[in-house]
């Protein structure tokens, strides 16, 4: 058997846990939005037409914010299109998805909806066709509280109270060329401090977001961040990543070891966006939205035909996840959390169907996919401080990102209660690993208090309608502790969290 050693101490502390780590994304794109979060006259669905049995498992996920409405939608959307009486709303094409967009989802519906989640809102503005009046138009109406045109009209159409979204997003992967209204670095950059100007007058307390890179194998990647960042530095608080992972060509070596490059991705950024602080003479750090990630198909979805017919709500990457897949998003999720000094706001793409922990069937049932289950269990534990953690363990070697750890571990520690949670992946494909925790610097006393690991013979094996629970977290694991050492194995290409407890 492998074996691997990792010490804990509760003052080597990289950053509290910022609850915005745990966000999700809903974009109208495919079945997100409708038969997803919403479906009138299915047999769950509450008075507004919102799926309780989807509201549920949203809330099991752990969810804490929401990014809305996009993505690549929005730079195409007209948020007027989405307010009033429903029978007078436009019907759109919606061009980023090549779909029908009924308008019968606006903010005031997803604030009802996110208001029953228990959900902050992430809000982003169209700065693809549209600009800084708009931005400020959609700010005065779901914000202002009363007394302007836009505010009074919200009021009208039945939210008395403004919904006080504080995150806004300045567009979306402007860097893109497939998106509506693609600009160099230069051009978004004026746009974007033009717009964050604007909003900061309406209010200045809001926390804004530019556009980084659509991923970090952009041309742009680096200067984009360098000249967005020289024009809006003073003015935003965070500048956004976004990446996606699969397995390429069957190497699940590579496939496994892909928080690797996210953690090369945020270190990039960060020392970009600190060399231009530098450069400026600005005490001020920037930090990491990382607003769009997951597990996602991409080179399944590039190579399908193009959509001829303009439908509503077509069914577009609804990638179904097996257990690879869900120990991949754990180990990103540890990755994120290893960043928690800097990254602190993240949003996995999507919430249901689209490329999402949570699928749905139109008027059936509804179900978690292989990839909620760490997520979930990521966002219930991880309370209080991340502390650093280092695995002196085997490593090997992969063929997209060099020499990576077999095992790649977190832990958290809640001063308040006491709670201390490792996550720790185990990449091999064939071997256990027994690993070993040091506990000593939390003195004596601390013991297991729960064990969740997600493993099976079969990597291949997905969650479906038929079949909602066969992949899921098996608790029976044990821990044992012998004096200020405790030992736990990992099965191979498995994600585990442990918890420890003092006796009260």
């Amino acid at each position: 058997m492998l074996k691997a050693h990792v010490t804990l101490d509760p003052a080597a502390v990289v950053a509290p846990v910022s609850r915005r780590l745990f966000g999700t994304f809903v974009e109208h794109m495919g079945r997100c939005v409708y038969t997803g979060i919403y479906e009138p006259g299915h047999p769950l669905a509450d008075e507004d037409g919102f799926r309780t049995d989807v509201l549920a498992l949203t809330r099991e996920l752990g969810v804490t914010t929401v990014r809305y409405p996009g993505g690549n939608f929005v730079s195409g959307y007209r948020w007027e299109d989405g307010i009033g009486p429903r029978a007078q709303r436009p019907r759109r094409r919606e061009l980023a998805w090549h779909s029908i967009e009924t308008n019968e989802i606006g903010i005031d519906e997803f604030a009802r909806w996110a208001a029953k989640a228990g959900v902050e809102i992430m809000y982003a503005v169209n700065l693809g066709t549209r600009g800084v009046q708009e931005a400020l138009d959609v700010h005065e109406y779901c914000n202002q509280p009363a007394g302007t045109t836009l505010a009074d009209l919200r009021r009208a159409n039945g939210a008395e109270q403004p919904y006080g979204i504080a995150m806004w997003c300045l567009g979306n992967e402007l860097d893109g060329p497939w998106q509506l209204g693609h600009k160099n670095a230069a051009e978004y950059a004026r746009l974007a401090a033009e717009t964050a100007r604007a909003l900061r007058a309406a209010e200045p307390g809001l926390q804004l977001v530019a556009c980084g890179s659509s991923g970090s194998t952009m041309p742009t990647f680096g200067s984009w961040e360098s000249t967005v960042l020289e024009e809006t530095y003073d003015l935003v608080d965070y500048i956004s990543c976004h990446a996606y992972y699969e397995e390429y060509d069957g190497d699940l070596g590579s496939f496994l070891a892909c928080a690797n490059d996210m953690d090369h991705f945020i270190d990039s950024v960060v020392a970009t966006a600190d060399s231009v602080g530098a450069r400026l003479r600005s005490r001020k750090k920037i930090q990491l939205s990382f607003d769009e990630w997951n597990v996602w198909y991409l080179s399944r979805f590039q190579g399908g035909p193009p959509p001829t017919e303009w439908q509503v709500a077509p069914r577009v990457i609804e990638d179904e996840y097996n257990v690879a897949d869900a120990v991949v998003v754990g180990n990103l999720l540890i990755a994120l959390l290893r960043h928690s000094d800097r990254v602190t706001a993240a949003c996995q793409a999507q919430l249901v169907n689209v490329i999402a922990p949570i699928r749905t069937e139109p008027g059936g049932p509804a179900w978690r996919q292989s990839i909620f289950h760490p997520f979930a269990r990521t966002a219930a534990l991880a309370r209080g401080d991340v502390l650093r953690t280092a695995v002196d363990g085997p490593s090997y070697e992969t063929e997209r990102y060099g020499t990576a750890a077999t095992v790649d571990a977190v832990a958290t520690h809640d001063p308040a209660t006491g709670d201390l949670v490792l996550f720790a992946v185990n990449r091999d494909r064939a071997e256990p690993v027994e690993l070993t925790v040091g506990l000593r610097a939390f003195g004596a006393g601390a013991r297991p208090a729960g064990t969740w690991t997600l493993a099976d013979d079969d990597l291949l094996a997905t969650n479906t309608a038929d079949s909602p629970d066969r992949v899921t977290l098996d608790t029976s694991g044990t821990v044992t502790v012998d004096g200020d050492t405790a030992t736990v194995v990992l099965p191979p290409v498995s994600w585990t969290a442990v918890r420890f407890r003092k006796p009260s």
